[in-house]
Order: structure tokens, then C-alpha cells, then sequence
């Protein structure tokens, strides 16, 4: 159960320590030429678990950590992350995209991964006052946003099979650009698999981006920019789009995979769409769709637009999708119902548009 903003803001205030840099870089970013993910805002926050409960946590200027060759999460996979986005309205105040969303996914996959719960006052209350702090690397360029990472880590010097009992987790902050500036082409996947039922497909894991790189390197040295995964029984059944959660709009029906296998990420970009495009007027089918279903829609003229959704791309439209001897062109020009999403999200997100569902977290005292 959530509590009350100003509970959490005033417990985080008096159980987070803050040390201010003493030289901003911030003079030495380029805000008209961002790149995703390559630098990184003044101060962090970090926090360690004992084995007991959270302690030691700071706001700092950011920095490397000193971790021993030993750390239990570089042999054995405990680590999760959450991607969240900070922006600013008209009237140059910031805000936080839907991060309660990304909290309680967050302690979803850190109880999967047999990791302690990350409380509100750190986790959400530590990230408004590292946001009100590092306010001004917050970009306000078209497609541009303050990327948030939180994470966290097993942090036992220990190699042995087992949960470790100490943690480490933190938010980094990167003023960042879009993360796709064009269409992508997409391989459909038939060999590799990224999720099973009973896996961590649901669970924001390391580990599960991790097992991707092979196989969207091979599909990259062939003119593709992701994969279309599929599941691990019938190699039919669509699952995600590379590290987006996929849309297909059919007629004037929107269908994406449901959550029911465990198998993809339960995105907080994807829930925002699906709000949206009932909006529009479009029926919003959330159930399995098969790789057949798509290859026969776009052969009978029904298929109108293919779009991957997620925090960092946010919607990146799909321009072709290549199943064995199957090709799939689709003119992105003429996507109207994902460029209207897009522009009402954008809208809401930067505060130009009514934020009527209060997706928008204010930080500080706005």
C-alpha cells in the first residue's frame, strides 16, 4: 500500500544523506546532439542492504564503485534495473513519468530474483530529491528526456551457489536523445529463445538482456536492427520486439501479448498505449497472437501498422519483418494511429497536454 507523498518525501529527507559536487559537469554535455545512455548527471543515490535493512544511503556525486572480483552478481546473475524518464513542462518544472509503476515492477523482479524489497522512501522519495537536485540535466529537446536507471546488485563477496545477504542499489541519471531515430527492421526469430513460463521473461533481469546479445548480433550482421521474439514451444507465438513489448494494429484493432505466461515484461510504456489507443477508439485486444496471424493479415491488406513500445524507444515503428521466406514492407509514412500515440504521450509527459490518469509525478514541492 502506498502512503502519502509527503510521508515518503519527509522519511527519505531524514534517512538519506546528501553531498552536493563540487564541480558540475554539466557545462560539458552538448544538449542538441544527445546520445542514449552515454553521459551521465552530477549526483547518484546509493544504498546498501546489511542482510537486515537498508542503510548507508546517499545522495553523491557520481562515481565508480570499488566491488570485489568475488561479488556473488558477477557469477551468478543477481541483478535487476528499471528505466524510467524525467521530463520538464512548459513551465520549466520537473516531472516523473509513472514512476510507482516502475516501483512496484521493480520489487517484482527483485522477489524473483530472491532479492529484498526496496522500500518507498528510497526508492521513490530518494529518486525526487536526486531529480530535484540534478534538475537542470534534464533536457527539453523533441524526443529528449533524463533517462533514470535504478538497480541493484548482490553485493556478497562470496562464490557460492546461494542468495546473497547484502545489496547494493542505486539510481544513475542520463540526459539522453531517442533511442531509435528511424523505422527498424525486424528478423523473426526461430531459433533462439528469450522466455519460457516459470522463467524470468516478466522479471526486469540482467540476465535476461544478457542471453539476447548473441543472436541480435547475427541478425544485425544481416541488415537487422532487432528480433522478434517468439515462444519456445511453436517458435510462433509473438513475445517481444528486441527490448520492447510489440503492438500490431489489424483493422481497427490493436493486439498485443497478454502477460498470462510470464514470458514478457509488463510495460508501463505498453499500459500507456493501451490507455491511449482505446482513447482513439480502437478496440485493444491483450492476447496470444501467432507470427501466422500477422504474415496473413499483411497478405489480405489488414495489416496497418507494427510498432515496438517501451521506456527508452517509447514507439519505434516497424518498417519490415522478415519471417523465413516471408517479407513484410510497411510504410511508416502513412502510420497514423502510432504517431498519434506518440504525440499524446509526448504531450503528457512534458505537461502540454491534460494529464487526466495522474501519470505525472511532480518533484519537489511542485
Amino acid at each position: 500500500m502506498m502512503v502519502a507523498k509527503s510521508t515518503v518525501k519527509e522519511e527519505a529527507l531524514q534517512k538519506i544523506k546528501v553531498t552536493k559536487t563540487t564541480h558540475s559537469r554539466l557545462s560539458e554535455v552538448d544538449f542538441n546532439n544527445l546520445v542514449f545512455g552515454k553521459k551521465y548527471a552530477d549526483h547518484m543515490l546509493v544504498a546498501d542492504f546489511d542482510g537486515k535493512a537498508w542503510v548507508n544511503a546517499e545522495i553523491m556525486p557520481f562515481q565508480n564503485f570499488s566491488v570485489s572480483p568475488s561479488n556473488a552478481a558477477w557469477h551468478y546473475g543477481q541483478a535487476i534495473f528499471e528505466g524510467i524518464k524525467a521530463y520538464k513542462d512548459p513551465q520549466d518544472n520537473p516531472m516523473i513519468f509513472r514512476p510507482y509503476d516502475n516501483y512496484r515492477r521493480f520489487n517484482t523482479s527483485a522477489e524473483r530474483m530472491g532479492m529484498p524489497e526496496v522500500p518507498e522512501w528510497l526508492f521513490i522519495g530518494g529518486m525526487d530529491m536526486l531529480i530535484d537536485l540534478d534538475r537542470n540535466w534534464i533536457p527539453t529537446g523533441p524526443g529528449c528526456s533524463l533517462y533514470l536507471r535504478p538497480f541493484m546488485i548482490a553485493a556478497d563477496e562470496f562464490i557460492g551457489v546461494r542468495p546473497s545477504d547484502t545489496y547494493r542499489f542505486a539510481i544513475i541519471n542520463s540526459p539522453s536523445g531517442p533511442y531509435f531515430n528511424k523505422p527498424i527492421k525486424l528478423l523473426v526469430q526461430d531459433k533462439y529463445v528469450r522466455a519460457f513460463p516459470g522463467g524470468v521473461g516478466y522479471a526486469k533481469a540482467a540476465g535476461n538482456y544478457g542471453g539476447t546479445m548473441y543472436p541480435t548480433m547475427q541478425a544485425k550482421k544481416q541488415g537487422y536492427d532487432q528480433i522478434l521474439w517468439v515462444d519456445g514451444y511453436e517458435h510462433k507465438y509473438l513475445q517481444e520486439c528486441g527490448t520492447m513489448n510489440v503492438f500490431v494494429i489489424i483493422g481497427n484493432t490493436a493486439i498485443t501479448p497478454d502477460l498470462s505466461q510470464g514470458t514478457i515484461l509488463e510495460g508501463v510504456t505498453r499500459a500507456s498505449v493501451i490507455d491511449l489507443l482505446k482513447d482513439l477508439g480502437l478496440t485493444v485486444e491483450e492476447r496470444p497472437v501467432s507470427i501466422d496471424e500477422v504474415v496473413n493479415a499483411y497478405k489480405n491488406g489488414t495489416l496497418k501498422e507494427v510498432f515496438g513500445t517501451g521506456t527508452a524507444a517509447a514507439l519505434a515503428y516497424v518498417e519490415q519483418l522478415d519471417y523465413l521466406d516471408t517479407e513484410i514492407k510497411l510504410d511508416t509514412a502513412t502510420y497514423k494511429i502510432g504517431a498519434e500515440v506518440i504525440r499524446r504521450l509526448d504531450a503528457i509527459r512534458t505537461g502540454r497536454e491534460e494529464d487526466n490518469r495522474n501519470w505525472n509525478y511532480h518533484v519537489g514541492n511542485e
